[in-house]
């Protein structure tokens, strides 16, 4: 069977080099404003994100509730708890930061279009996997960072809920109201030009990802990770998929889920967002100069997870085909 390897994630790998051959471009003092047109862009994506959201979608979607619970339990509960079992093997700086990152990666919410796209691959229940992707983004602007909050006061003194918060309502919140305000009128135009906006919103990630790979790399922060901690980090973000997706699929069955709902459940339950995860970082993590260890495993989950769940999506979809 072919694989397709996600344009993506060989952008990222991409701007992941140029940040380490050119860091002085992303640096605090350089002439390129960076921070400035990453902030306006994460609320242009969040804008056009309100602008594509269907109030009829959303009316719909709601009725199959046991099927959000258990996708919305996987995304914000069951992916933290796992993570926090490993928690009391911390004994050093350097182990309690990945820890964190694995944290932050856990309590992140579901990504939208690769789980609609691979629901749709795999015959699926598409309109719960469309409301279930899109209100995941939703309840992580508010589930997130309580969660992080709970163990980043203790890396980063300045962490404060108000600051925190009033940007993610500036920047995040209130641009996905004014947008699906205005859903009405430029909704179908958002649709109209999807793939362009999806550009647009890849472009503007792949900016935050450079900056923040930048900074570390000026401040050498990646000394320390060796190409064998790579592999374990790697190791790590593939055994955490394959124990959610067998979990929530043990669970779809105890439910007694119909196989469309049950393909939903570990889909978009199993799934992080890249785009939520930068744009999280740059708020929660300002400060912070490890910012590029903490985006580490969330990367290697994103490309793990887009690898893995096409190739369960194309036999699910060739299995169907000959029954």
């Amino acid at each position: 069977m072919k694989i397709n390897i996600d344009g993506f994630v060989l952008s990222v790998i991409a701007i992941i080099g140029i940040a380490y051959v050119f860091p002085q471009w992303g640096v605090p003092g350089s002439n390129i404003p960076i921070n400035t047109i990453s902030t306006i862009g994460v609320s242009l994506i969040f804008f056009f994100y309100g602008l594509k959201l269907s109030p009829q979608k959303l009316k719909s979607g709601i009725k199959n509730w046991k099927l959000h619970l258990l996708v919305q339990a996987s995304t914000f509960v069951i992916f933290p708890l796992l993570i926090l079992i490993f928690r009391p093997l911390l004994q050093t700086q350097e182990r309690e930061t990945i820890w964190l990152a694995f944290f932050f990666l856990a309590a992140l919410p579901s990504t939208v279009s690769s789980s609609v796209v691979m629901v749709s691959i795999a015959k699926g229940n598409i309109p719960a996997a469309i409301f279930n992707a899109s209100i995941s983004g939703i309840i992580g602007v508010l589930i997130t960072p309580l969660w992080m909050g709970l163990f980043v006061q203790n890396a980063q003194s300045n962490f404060d809920f108000t600051d925190i918060y009033t940007k993610l309502i500036v920047q995040i919140i209130l641009p996905v109201i004014v947008g699906f305000l205005l859903q009405r009128f430029l909704g179908e135009l958002a649709q109209k030009y999807g793939k362009q906006l999806t550009l647009f919103d890849k472009s503007i990630i792949l900016l935050i990802i450079y900056k923040s790979f930048a900074e570390s790399f000026e401040g050498s922060v990646f000394s320390s990770v060796s190409i064998l901690d790579l592999v374990f980090l790697l190791l790590g973000v593939v055994i955490l998929f394959w124990v959610v997706f067998f979990l929530t699929g043990f669970l779809a069955r105890k439910m007694r889920f119909s196989l469309e709902d049950q393909i939903t459940a570990q889909f978009c339950g199993t799934k992080k967002s890249l785009v939520h995860g930068t744009v999280f970082s740059k708020i929660l993590f300002n400060n912070m100069i490890s910012i590029g260890i903490i985006l580490l495993p969330l990367m290697l989950f994103h490309a793990t997870q887009l690898l893995i769940i096409s190739v369960v999506a194309s036999k699910m979809s060739k299995k169907d085909a000959l029954d």
